[in-house]
C-alpha cells in the first residue's frame, strides 16, 4: 500500500515570516500605539481592545505566537478579583432591599439578550453556542474567557461582545449628554496610585492560590470563579481589601487581548465581516429593548429616566459607571443593577450554553 504523501505546512506570509524576537516587540509597540488614542478618546475597554486589535493584525498576517497558559491563567485570576471588587456589601444590601425592582431589571435584560443570541444561532449567523455567549449582556472580558473554555469560538464572541460594549457606551454617552448638557469631563486614570502593601500582598497571595488550584483541577475558567467567589467572601466577611493597581489590570487585559487576537485568521475575519449586519441589528434591538425596560422602571417604580436607562444598559459596566459618576443620577442604584446582572450572567452562562448545545438545531449548526 502506498503511503499518503506528507503535505508540507503552508509557508507563512506577512508577519509570519518575521522571527519571534521581532514579532513580540512589534505586538507590544502596536498595542501601546492603539491603546493611547483609544484611552484619550475615552473609548470603553481600550486596555483590552488595543492589544486585541494589534494581535488580530499579526494573527491574520500568519504570526504563530501564543500567550503561555500560566500567563493566561494569571489574567483570569486578576479578572476574577476585579469582579469581586465590584461586588461590595452595599451592592448585596441594595439588591435585597429592593429585590423586585432588580429582578425585573436584571431578568428582563438577560432574557431578551439570550433570546437574541438564540435567534442569531437559529439563523446560522454564528456557529454553535457562539451567538449565545456573544449576546450575554455584561462581564465582557469574563464572558470571552468562559466562552473559550466551554467550546465556543472566543474570537467571534469577542467580536460580538466588544462591538456591543462600544455601541452601548456610545448610546449611553449620548443619552447622558442630552439629559445633562455639558456634563463633567471623564476622570483621567491614575496609573500609579498609592498601594497599601499588606492589602496588595494578600491580593497577590490570592491570585497565586487561584492559579495553583485552577492548574491542578483543570477546571474551565477555574481561576476566574475561584478568585471571584473567594474574593467576594473574604472582602465582605473578613474585611479583605482587594488591591488591584491599574498597571496590573492593564497587564491582565493585554494578555487576554493578545490571547484572543493572535488566534484570528483571514477566514474568521471574513466570517465576522459577513455577520456584521445581523450582529449590529441584534445589538440595536437589545439597546431598544433595554430602553423599554427603563421606561417600565420609571413608570412602575418611580426611578428617574436617566438612572433607569443607565441601570439597564446591557454591558460596559465600567463605562456606565464613569458616565453615572459624572451625571445627576442615583449611582448606587445604577451600579447595583449592573453588578447584579454581571453576577447573574457569569453564573448562568455555562448552564445556558450547555442547554443550548444539547438542542438538535444547535448541533446541526
Amino acid at each position: 500500500m502506498t503511503e499518503p504523501p506528507i503535505l508540507a505546512e503552508p509557508r507563512p506570509t506577512g508577519a509570519g515570516r518575521w522571527p519571534r524576537s521581532v514579532q513580540w516587540p512589534v505586538l507590544l509597540v502596536g498595542s501601546v500605539a492603539l491603546v493611547v488614542p483609544l484611552e484619550l478618546a475615552g473609548f470603553p475597554a481600550a486596555l483590552l481592545l488595543g492589544p486585541m486589535i494589534a494581535a488580530i493584525v499579526l494573527g491574520v498576517g500568519d504570526a504563530r505566537m501564543r500567550v503561555a497558559r500560566p500567563l493566561f491563567i494569571l489574567a483570569q485570576a486578576v479578572i476574577g478579583l476585579m469582579m469581586a471588587k465590584a461586588l461590595p456589601p452595599a451592592v448585596f444590601v441594595e439588591l435585597v432591599e429592593d429585590w423586585p425592582i432588580y429582578a425585573l431589571g436584571i431578568g428582563s435584560v438577560v432574557v431578551v439578550a439570550a433570546g437574541l443570541g438564540i435567534l442569531l444561532a437559529r439563523l446560522k449567523v454564528l456557529p454553535g453556542t457562539t451567538a449565545i455567549w456573544g449576546s450575554a449582556p455584561g462581564a465582557a472580558a469574563t464572558i470571552v474567557i468562559m466562552a473559550d473554555a466551554f467550546g465556543a469560538d472566543a474570537r467571534l464572541v469577542a467580536f460580538m461582545t466588544y462591538l456591543r460594549v462600544a455601541l452601548v457606551a456610545l448610546a449611553a454617552s449620548l443619552v447622558a449628554r442630552l439629559a445633562v448638557p455639558g456634563g463633567a469631563p471623564l476622570p483621567a486614570i491614575d496609573w500609579f496610585p498609592p498601594v497599601e502593601p499588606v492589602a496588595f500582598a494578600q491580593t497577590v497571595a490570592l491570585i497565586v492560590v487561584a492559579m495553583v488550584v485552577a492548574t491542578l483541577l483543570r477546571m474551565p475558567v477555574g481561576a476566574i470563579f475561584f478568585t471571584m467567589i473567594l474574593g467576594v467572601l473574604l472582602q465582605n466577611l473578613a474585611g479583605l481589601r482587594i488591591e488591584l493597581p491599574p498597571v496590573l489590570l492593564a497587564t491582565a487585559f493585554t494578555l487576554i487581548g493578545w490571547s484572543i487576537g493572535l488566534r484570528f485568521t483571514r477566514d474568521i475575519l471574513l466570517h465576522a465581516w459577513r455577520a456584521l449586519p445581523a450582529v449590529v441589528g441584534s445589538i440595536v434591538a437589545l439597546i431598544a429593548a433595554c430602553g423599554a425596560f427603563a421606561f417600565l422602571l420609571v413608570w412602575l417604580a418611580g426611578v428617574d429616566p436617566l438612572t433607569a436607562y443607565l441601570a439597564t444598559s446591557p454591558g460596559g459596566a465600567d463605562s456606565v459607571a464613569i458616565i453615572a459618576a459624572n451625571s445627576a443620577v442615583d449611582v448606587p442604584f445604577v451600579m447595583a443593577m449592573q453588578a447584579g446582572r454581571l453576577l447573574v450572567v457569569t453564573l448562568t452562562g455555562p448552564a445556558l450554553a450547555r442547554y443550548i448545545a444539547t438542542r438538535k438545531w444547535a448541533r446541526e449548526l
